[in-house]
């Protein structure tokens, strides 16, 4: 198979490479094509993978590696399309959290205003790519890992249909981080017994089946067992009793909202700035570095590891070994990869429509979520095969539970009408004006006024989005 990825010179490229030289997924790609509008960034990453001492299985080719900066050429011939953008930059990122916590709200890449903004700049560039890839590459799949991964997914959907799916690997991290400490093995590529339901960055574990015996509660008693992993770690033990479910890694940002903050605001720097600061200086340094390109890059990518969701740490308290190897997102995405081409079928935790298509753009069946619209993205379990991605029915969520999905996927809809609405100005800013009011780690109309104001001045191409069609004639004024 011929893979393309979009942000070719993206930091976490070579854990892809990786993948596919060794291990299960050793094979399945005859060609890997980066893209990127950074040649500098692609030639610091084509040194990293030119430098990957480790060699495939015996009668296995790696796959061939060619860098491009000409979308249309990295997509033509093109199977699968992995994309992995970020407008804007890490300086962007780090804009996305300064805007937020100036004014005394959480910023996060992905969580609340943080998130807003940056689906504001990557959606209409990932409509783009859509559009390229139903002219060059009309059959192929889109694996889409741009954040904020549902709704930029759900705005892909209209134009994609069902070859679109959102890739993310926290909700797969949490179920076998926690099936682990329950001890419960499940089967590879299956997901038999395991109940999660959720939107991205925003889920439940709810049911975890050994033999047809639920182990979760047990486990959500046993504080010593919860302690044994990081998810477990993140929330008191009675709390996540009391709840019946244990909580994706990204609720603590709504169930510990002030200790987030304030874990945020005591670092000397933001997540976005440490990671602005390392790439800066380690993209030079990679182009240069020739067989010490991959040991360099590695050791870099240690220590960006040791950082995640820090603000929820003990001082001194480190992530454990397991999660420090790397490797999670890719090894989704490839597993997905792998059942769409006929390997054989596949169950993973995965964003797509809440129910099932009959092939005409149609709804059929019962939602995968009850009290959830058919046509939403949402993250559950599924099933994959050479048909393409089913999502599997889940329980009917508690109400607190789904009061809150609602109310957020009510945030993403609006930021979709702001970039995919008639090109009405005023609409469009009035969309995103509600999505941050509506937020609910913003509720509020003066805040979301601030919020899109400071958006603005640090995003100047957001007022572009907000144009009437009468003015994109002319001189535009």
């Amino acid at each position: 198979m011929r893979l393309m990825i979009a942000g070719g010179g993206g930091f976490r490229v070579p854990l892809v490479y990786r993948a596919l030289c060794a291990g299960p997924y050793a094979g399945l790609v005859r060609e890997l094509v980066l893209y990127d509008v950074d040649p500098g960034r692609l030639a610091a990453i084509e040194a990293v993978l030119g430098s990957f001492g480790a060699l495939p299985p015996p009668g296995v080719a790696p796959p061939t590696v060619r860098a491009t900066t000409s979308l249309a050429e990295a997509l033509t011939g093109t199977d699968v399309v992995f994309a992995a953008i970020r407008p804007g930059g890490t300086a962007g990122r780090t804009a996305d959290e300064r805007v937020a916590l100036d004014l005394g709200l959480l910023g996060q890449e992905t969580t609340g205003a943080g998130g807003i903004s940056y689906a504001l700049r990557s959606i209409p560039r990932m409509l783009d790519l859509a559009a390229q890839m139903r002219r060059h590459c009309p059959d192929a799949w889109l694996l889409n890992f741009t954040n904020p991964a549902g709704m930029v997914t759900e705005a892909l959907v209209p134009v994609l249909g069902r070859k679109v799916v959102g890739i993310c690997d926290s909700a797969g991290g949490l179920v076998y981080r926690a099936a682990h400490a329950a001890g419960v093995v499940l089967p590879e590529g299956r997901l038999d017994g395991v109940g999660y339901y959720g939107l991205n960055h925003l889920g439940w574990l709810y049911r975890l089946e050994s033999g047809g015996r639920d182990m979760l509660p047990g486990l959500l008693a046993d504080a010593d067992a919860l302690a044994g992993f990081e998810e477990g770690r993140l929330f008191p033990q009675p709390f996540v009793a009391g709840l019946g479910c244990l909580p994706n890694e990204y609720l603590y940002y709504y169930y510990e909202t002030e200790h987030a903050l304030a874990g945020i605001r005591s670092s000397p720097t933001t997540r976005g700035e440490s990671i602005d600061r390392q790439q800066t200086e380690l993209y030079p340094l990679l182009a240069a570095a020739g067989q010490q390109a991959y040991p360099l890059w590695d050791a870099a990518r240690r220590s960006r590891e040791e950082g995640y969701l820090a603000e929820a740490r003990l001082a001194g308290e480190r992530r454990d070994e397991a999660d420090l190897a790397g490797g999670g997102y890719e090894r989704v995405a490839l597993a997905v990869m792998r059942a769409l081409s006929g390997g054989g079928p596949a169950e993973l935790i995965l964003n797509t429509p809440n129910t099932a298509s009959d092939g005409a753009n149609t709804a059929a069946g019962a939602p995968a979520i009850p009290g959830l619209s058919a046509d939403a993205v949402v993250e559950v379990p599924c099933r994959v095969t050479l048909d393409g991605v089913v999502p599997l029915p889940q329980e009917r969520p508690a109400s607190a539970q789904l009061a809150l999905m609602q109310r957020v996927k009510d945030v993403e809809r609006l930021v979709v009408q702001a970039t995919t609405g008639p090109a009405d100005g005023t609409r469009r800013r009035g969309a995103a004006l509600a999505a941050f009011a509506r937020h609910p780690l913003v509720d509020s109309d003066v805040l979301a006024a601030e919020l899109l104001a400071g958006y603005e001045a640090a995003f100047p191409e957001l007022l572009q989005l907000w144009r009437n069609d009468s003015d994109s004639n002319g001189d535009g004024t």
